[in-house]
């Protein structure tokens, strides 16, 4: 598509080609995503401003230039006699503004071949793109690649470039521009360009002006660090931009059926008592259903109560309703105070309006996206706490019976004035658990421990505390095959204890008529080329129903009488895992085996600690009770 040719005797081929690459810059943006679409059609308007520039500078040296075709060859031209380039001088121009972005890269990088801006920013990419095909044709090389630079194929292309030819129509008449005249070729000429006409040269002003304004203000917003300041922000821009007198924010209601009035600026209580309704015939319910800035007059259409409250809050005699939209919806209406006097300047200014509104809107519906974000992280942080704290309140009762228990004991012993060092000595380390317990609450990383655990000692202390402590009922014996294979693995003692406890109790409650538990140390195991201590957990219950067995290790609601709370097997798991090993559970009628995998120490390992073969492969996990399954 070729939209401008050189060689004409104004400014207007120069415009007629800005605006086309402003015009499909926004159109490329749009199909790559870009999140900022009119700062691509800004850098697409402003990519040749430094040909303005040159002019301004010596208009003598570069009339002649300034009608050349806008190529290398140019740029080449530029460097020689004036020793810099438009695309440089443009840049220099924009970087002038400080502003926040890579505009000026955009444009000083517009004529670099697209090999060379393969892991650019996208604005540079995307305005290369838009150059060459305001000057080319869709299937031309130089448009392909960089095309292909933009994830754009060559019928998107064409597309792009058929679909802007009118809208380039449409801007051209709105700013002034004769397209015929800027399309018709004329004969080189030496001398310098005549200047535009004083109206459009001055409408072209103030459309960049607004529009970089507008970009500024966008940039301004998203610095913005809560959503206060940010109303603050965009009600203080819109006064200094528009010349409001004052101005207020109204953000629609969760159940979008009413406008509701913003805590901002001196009038904060009465704002948020403020409503309208959507339902209503008020002006400003109107704007914000039909999305269109509405410009109210006390002389003209019969205001409503609420304008009338606003009035008089503004302490002005017009007001302006500008609607912010966020994904083809109204989310809230800015309303400005402004003298009658000023509305017919600010209906010409109509298009800046509706730019600043799509930046305060966009920075709006970030920040809201972030308040639900962290609203959702909260929540998720509280259910995990929950969580945690309910496995500590379910672990924290297996050590209190036990120590409940141990202190009837303690009692009758002092009353037969028998020795109970043993059983202080048990009641001690069982507060010191609970103790552990309630900490692994916080701590973000699991202990390691100097040695080796002895796992046939651990499970033998915990056959002894069950037994000695009269939980186990006389119909139900306890076998244990421990000593004739080796015990060392790579976990901490209490860990393996609080896995045993958990078992060894569920184990004692699915035999509510007696039956036998068997706790076997079956040797070491080959599993995926790591080797492994096999501890297992029999008990010759009923089993476990099959669509129960599907979920055996996920927190859930017990099936037993009494106050569990399904927890114990997702506790064991999460341990099981947390020192590297493995769980498994077989069930049938004659009953159930839990078969646990635990680590062995590594043999490499020459401090002595455990944890290289269990607890360094989770060294991110979190502690007991935080690790959920």
């Amino acid at each position: 598509m070729i939209i401008s040719q050189a060689n004409t005797t104004d400014l207007r081929s120069f415009w007629s080609h800005s605006l086309a690459a402003a015009v499909i810059a926004r159109e490329i943006a749009t199909r790559m995503r870009y999140p900022h679409v009119e700062e691509a059609y800004l850098a697409g308007l402003l990519h040749d401003i430094g040909r303005l520039a040159l002019l301004a500078a010596a208009p003598k040296e570069y009339a002649t230039n300034f009608l050349a075709q806008d190529d290398a060859k140019l740029c080449a031209v530029e460097q020689r006699t004036l020793q810099v380039t438009h695309a440089e001088a443009g840049a220099w121009l924009i970087e002038s503004w400080q502003l926040d972005s890579f505009l000026a890269d955009s444009v000083r990088y517009h004529h670099e071949s697209a090999a060379r801006l393969g892991s650019t920013h996208p604005l540079i990419r995307i305005v290369l793109l838009a150059h060459l095909l305001s000057n080319h044709e869709s299937d031309d090389p130089a448009v392909v690649d960089a095309g292909v630079l933009c994830g754009i194929d060559s019928q998107t292309l064409s597309d792009i470039g058929e679909r802007a030819v009118e809208q380039i129509r449409k801007a051209t008449d709105y700013l002034g521009i004769d397209l015929a005249g800027a399309d018709a070729v004329q004969p080189p000429v030496t001398a310098a360009p005549a200047a535009a006409p004083d109206a459009t040269r001055e409408r072209l002003s103030e459309e960049v002006r607004n529009l970089v304004l507008a970009s500024n203000a966008g940039r301004s917003f998203a610095r913005r660090q809560s959503e206060a300041e940010l109303l603050e922000t965009v009600t203080r821009s819109a006064r200094i931009l528009f010349g409001f007198d004052d101005a207020i924010m109204l953000r629609m209601n969760a159940t979008g059926h009413s406008l509701i009035g913003c805590a901002v600026g001196p009038h904060r209580q009465r704002l948020t008592e403020f409503a309208i309704l959507l339902s209503s015939d008020s002006p400003i319910a109107g704007a914000a259903a039909q999305m269109r800035v509405a410009y109210l007059q006390r002389t003209g259409k019969l205001f409503g109560v609420g304008e009338e409250q606003l009035l008089r809050l503004l302490g002005t005699d017009s007001l302006v309703a500008l609607p912010l939209l966020t994904g083809g919806r109204c989310t809230g209406v800015l309303i400005g105070g402004i003298a009658q006097a000023q509305l017919a300047d600010l209906k010409r200014r109509e298009r800046f309006l509706r730019a600043f509104a799509a930046q305060a809107s966009t920075a709006l519906a970030s920040a809201d996206t972030e308040r639900t974000d962290g609203d959702r992280r909260a929540a998720s942080v509280a259910q995990k706490y929950q969580e945690a704290s309910r496995r500590v309140a379910h672990e924290v009762n297996n050590p209190l019976s036990i120590i409940k228990n141990y202190l009837s004991i303690l009692d009758s012993k002092l009353l037969r004035h028998e020795p109970v060092l043993g059983e202080l000595s048990i009641l001690n380390e069982e507060i010191d658990r609970v103790g552990q317990i309630v900490n692994g609450l916080t701590d973000l990383q699991p202990k390691t421990r100097v040695g080796a655990t002895d796992v046939n000692r651990v499970a033998s202390d915990v056959v002894r505390l069950f037994q000695d402590t009269e939980f186990v009922p006389a119909s139900v014996r306890i076998i244990t095959r421990l000593q004739d294979q080796p015990a060392d693995i790579a976990a901490a003692p209490d860990t393996v204890k609080q896995i045993l406890v958990n078992l060894v109790k569920n184990a004692i409650e699915a035999l509510p008529r007696g039956g036998e538990i068997e706790i076997a140390n079956n040797g070491h195991l080959n599993r995926d080329g790591r080797l492994y201590l096999e501890l297992s957990i029999r008990d010759s219950g009923q089993g476990i129903p099959a669509e129960i067995l599907a979920n055996l290790f996920t927190p859930g609601r017990s099936t037993k009488d009494g106050d569990h709370r399904g927890l114990g097997l997702s506790i064991v798991h999460s341990l099981v895992r947390q020192i590297g090993g493995m769980i498994m559970c077989r069930s049938s009628k004659q009953g159930t085996t839990f078969e646990v995998l635990l680590p062995l120490p590594d043999p490499d390992d020459s401090t002595g600690t455990i944890g290289t073969a269990g607890f360094s492969r989770s060294a991110a996990a979190q502690s007991q009770m935080m690790d959920l399954p």
